[in-house]
């Protein structure tokens, strides 16, 4: 099967996070990226408690930085990243096998820096009260769920 979409945790900090998006991987065929440091170790029990039994089915790859993770992958697909503060929408995004989601770590977002090499999205989200944003691994499920509902045939069995 052909990874649909691959998912960037950039620098990620809470392992039940991380987890409940290496389940959401595992389920859909996207691949994972962790680029250090990271907020735990990989053998937290916290973040294979949240990935259950899943883990065998996951593809996974650590970088060492984000300069790594841009070298070493090669998609031919956009690079969105996920912030809050992006002016374009989601639902204004036109999606395709082998883009890559990036979400920075929760509790800063993504650097500045970072933001440069992508093209930012947001999640609409109610403005009349003060909310900053989804949760890391609810917010990623969204767009990834997004995505994939536009690159159909959904890959359940491929």
């Amino acid at each position: 099967m052909k990874t649909p979409l691959h998912i960037v945790l950039f620098e990620p900090e809470i392992p039940p996070n991380t987890g409940n998006i290496a389940r959401l991987c595992a389920c859909t065929g996207c691949q994972l990226h962790l680029v250090h440091p990271l907020g735990f170790e990989i053998s937290d029990r916290q973040l294979k408690r949240a990935g259950l039994d899943y883990w065998p089915f996951l593809k996974v790859q650590e970088h060492a930085n984000w300069n790594a993770l841009r070298q070493s992958l090669q998609t031919g697909g956009a690079w969105y990243g996920l912030s809050s503060k992006a002016s374009r929408s989601v639902w204004e995004t036109q999606f395709k096998i082998g883009d890559v989601l990036v979400l920075g770590p929760e509790t800063r977002g993504l650097p500045q820096q970072v933001k440069l090499d992508l093209n930012t999205i947001r999640i609409p989200m109610r403005q009349d009260v003060p909310v900053r944003s989804l949760n890391l691994s609810s917010a990623c499920a969204i767009v990834v769920y997004e995505a994939l509902h536009q690159i159909q045939p959904f890959p359940e069995n491929s």
